[in-house]
C-alpha cells in the first residue's frame, strides 16, 4: 500500500529510523555473534526498506517498525545457519507457504509455464535448505469457505443488527491496518471475520501439519512468499499467536522480490533449478498442478460469496458475473436482480483513493452495497509492491500485462469441491459449527487509537 501524500521529510524521517530498527534486529539475532562466517553472510546483509508507505500517518510504531524489519532475508537465514551447525537442539523445520499471486510474477519474469515456476521455485527453496514448501491455495479455500457463510448469516440478520451489513473482506492486511487505526468503529464492525489465507495457512502449519508431523509448533519456522510488503505487519498481530508456544503462525514473510534478490546474489537462473513437486499436508501426497479461485488479480472472494449468496439465499445459480465499472476500472459493482428488484449489490473497491469514496458514502449513509472486496493495491493483488515493480519502484506495466494472462489461464478449482478440506472440517476442526472452528479460523478486528483523525486524508 503507498501513501501517496507521505512528504519527503516523513519518508526520510521513517528511513532514519531504520538504523534503530537495524539495530534492535541485531539484538535480538544476537545469539548467533560467535558464530563463524559461511554461505549466508552476504546474502544476510540484504536488507529491506520500507520504502512502501506500509502503516499510513505515522501509526507503526518503533517497536513494530523493528519487528517488521526482523521480517527479512537476515532472519532468514539465520535459521538456515542454525539448521547447518551440530547443536540439533536449535534446529527448525523450515516450511515456506507459496501465495498464488506470487507463482505468476516468476512465470512472467522467467518465461515458464505457472507450473514449472511453482516446481522450480519448490527447488530453489530447497536446495537453500528448506525442508517443506506448501501451496497456501487451501488456506484460501478455509478462508472463502468461512466469508461465505459469514456472510449469509450477516444478510439473515440485517434488519435486526445494525451492522451486519455491509460486509467487508478482510484478506487484504493493509485495508484492515488502515480500518483499524484510521477509521475506527465506522467500519471494524463490518469487516468479515473470516482470517486471510496467509493466517489461516499458520495455523495449518503450526496446527495440523505440526500434529501430523509429532512436532511443536515452535520447531517449525514458518515463513510465507508474498507479493507484498502490508503481509509482514500481518504476520506480527498479536491474534496470530500461539501463546501456548511461544510461537507466531507466520514467523516471516518475504516478498517475491526478495526470493528474487536472493537468487541474484548467489547467481542462480530459474532455469537451470530442478523442478521438484510442492509439498501436500498430507502425508505421502504432493501437490498437482496449480489451482485458482474466482478472481481475475486476487482470491475472488466477490464472486465466491456473490455465487453462494445466490443460491443460498434467493435459489438462483449465477453462471457468469458482469462487472460494471463505475468511476474507473478499480471500482466496479456487480448486482443481482430477482422479480424487477436488486436484492444483492457487490462491489470491489481497488486502491484507497476508491477505498476512501466507499467510506465517505458509508459515513454519509448513502451505501448501497451489501459487501465490498476491499484491497488496498489498484489492480488488486497482483500488483502487489513486493513484484511487478521497476527500479524507480513504479509497476512495471508490461511484466504485470504478462502475470494477468498467466493468472487467468489457472484452471479454477472451487472451495466447497476441496474434499481435503471437507475432511479436514471433521477430523481437525470438529464439524463446521465448532467453537474450534471459530478460534482457527476466525479473529476479531477492533478501532486502535490514533493521534491523527481519519477521513481528511488525501489519496
Amino acid at each position: 500500500m503507498k501513501c501517496e501524500n507521505c512528504t519527503k521529510k516523513e519518508c526520510s524521517k521513517k528511513q532514519k529510523n531504520d538504523d534503530t530498527q537495524s539495530a534492535s534486529v541485531d539484538a535480538l539475532s544476537s545469539d548467533d555473534g560467535s558464530e563463524e562466517k559461511n554461505e549466508f553472510d552476504t546474502l544476510a546483509n540484504a536488507k529491506i526498506l520500507l520504502s512502501d508507505c506500509l502503516a499510513c500517518d505515522s501509526c507503526m510504531t518503533l517497536e513494530e517498525g523493528a519487528r517488521v524489519f526482523q521480517q527479512n532475508q537476515k532472519e532468514f537465514f539465520r535459521v538456515l545457519n542454525l539448521n547447518k551447525r551440530c547443536d540439533t537442539s536449535k534446529h527448525k523445520v523450515l516450511a515456506v507457504s507459496l501465495c498464488p499471486q506470487s507463482l505468476p510474477y516468476f512465470a512472467a519474469k522467467f518465461n515458464l509455464s505457472v507450473n514449472e515456476a511453482a516446481k522450480r521455485l519448490c527447488g530453489f527453496l530447497k536446495s537453500l535448505g528448506v525442508h517443506y514448501v506448501f501451496d497456501t491455495t487451501i488456506a484460501a479455500d478455509f478462508s472463502i469457505l468461512e466469508s461465505q457463510r459469514e456472510f449469509v448469516q450477516r444478510y439473515q440478520r440485517r434488519n435486526q443488527e445494525e451492522h451486519a451489513l455491509p460486509m467487508f473482506a478482510s484478506a487484504c492486511p493493509g485495508w484492515i491496518r488502515y480500518a483499524e487505526r484510521v477509521l475506527t468503529n465506522l467500519v471494524t464492525s463490518h469487516i468479515c471475520t473470516a482470517k486471510s489465507p496467509q493466517q489461516i495457512m499458520g495455523s495449518l502449519v503450526k496446527g495440523y501439519f505440526a500434529r501430523q508431523q509429532n512436532l511443536s509448533p515452535d520447531k517449525i519456522f514458518h515463513v510465507v512468499l508474498a507479493p507484498c510488503y502490508d503481509k509482514k505487519l500481518e504476520a506480527l498481530r498479536e491474534d496470530f499467536y500461539a501463546a501456548l508456544y511461544n510461537s507466531p503462525e507466520v514467523d516471516c514473510v518475504l516478498t517475491s522480490g526478495e526470493i528474487v534478490q536472493i537468487m541474484e546474489q548467489k547467481n542462480v537462473s530459474m532455469k537451470d533449478v530442478t523442478e521438484v513437486p510442492v509439498d501436500s499436508l498430507f502425508d505421502g501426497l504432493k501437490e498437482g498442478d496449480v489451482v485458482r479461485h474466482e478472481g481475475k488479480r486476487s482470491d475472488g472472494y466477490l464472486e465466491h460469496i456473490f455465487k453462494h449468496a445466490a443460491k443460498e439465499l434467493f435459489g438462483v445459480d449465477v453462471k457468469e458475473i458482469t462487472y460494471k465499472a463505475l468511476k474507473n476500472k478499480d471500482f466496479q459493482e456487480v448486482t443481482l436482480e430477482k422479480d424487477g428488484e436488486i436484492v444483492l449489490r457487490f462491489a470491489a473497491a481497488y486502491g484507497f483513493r476508491n477505498i476512501q469514496n466507499m467510506v465517505l458514502k458509508l459515513k454519509k449513509g448513502k451505501f448501497l452495497y451489501h459487501f465490498v472486496e476491499v484491497l488496498a493495491c489498484p489492480g488488486g493483488c497482483l500488483n502487489g509492491k513486493g513484484q511487478a515493480q521497476t527500479e524507480d519502484g513504479k509497476p512495471d506495466r508490461a511484466l504485470l500485462a504478462q502475470m494477468e494472462e498467466v493468472y487467468t489461464a489457472i484452471p479454477v478449482r472451487l472451495p466447497e469441491t476441496n474434499l481435503h478440506v471437507q475432511r479436514m472440517y471433521q477430523d481437525w476442526l470438529e464439524g463446521m459449527d465448532s467453537k474450534k472452528v471459530q478460534d482457527t479460523l476466525h479473529t476479531t478486528y477492533s478501532a486502535v487509537n490514533q493521534s491523527t483523525s481519519s477521513l481528511d486524508i488525501k489519496w
